[in-house]
């Protein structure tokens, strides 16, 4: 499996594209982050992201594309901004049907470190270790986007069974209900 992990960010958007499968060793396919002037309106700085994710997913072919959940934090326009980014990630993934799973930082946290509490260093310790690399990708936000790539790969596709067999469950329980 193929996954493009995406740190969603207005200034600054961790992407990162890793190949495996639950039991086999992880192996990086790249990772950047894409920025976005401040001094740009915000439009023009969606629209520069859907661009630079686009090139991304045109340039990668991802099969899943999987996004940090935006999560309630104090300084209101730093949420906006990450949840207009990551609006934008689903958007353009969505537009090619690809797959979208949200995971949440603690969910990231706890598949790659063990830790939902760990810090920024420990997952980009644990980043490294896992790919292989020699050094830990900076800025954080690259190590953040491979974090929900490698995330994914281990806990997605098992969410992603469960939650067809919730479904198949529940058209089931309709049908039988319709007759």
């Amino acid at each position: 499996m193929r996954v493009l992990g995406v740190d969603p960010g207005l200034t600054r958007c961790g992407v990162g594209v890793v190949d495996g499968a639950p039991g086999r060793p992880l192996q990086l396919v790249a990772v950047d982050v894409l920025r976005t002037p401040p001094t740009l309106d915000v439009a023009r700085r969606l629209r520069q992201l859907e661009e630079g994710l686009e090139q991304w997913l045109s340039a990668t072919s991802p099969d899943v594309v999987a996004v940090e959940r935006v999560f309630s934090q104090h300084n209101v326009r730093t949420v906006m901004g990450t949840a207009q980014a990551s609006a934008v990630a689903m958007l353009v993934a969505a537009r090619r049907g690809l797959p979208v799973a949200l995971h949440t930082p603690s969910e990231v946290k706890a598949a790659v470190s063990g830790n939902g509490r760990a810090d920024k260093a420990q997952v980009a310790a644990m980043v490294t270790r896992l790919l292989r690399l020699d050094a830990a990708p900076k800025p954080a936000d690259a190590s953040d986007a491979l974090a929900l790539a490698i995330c994914h790969v281990w806990r997605g596709g098992s969410a992603a069974r469960i939650e067809a067999a919730l479904a198949k469950a529940a058209q089931g329980s309709a049908q039988g209900a319709a007759r």
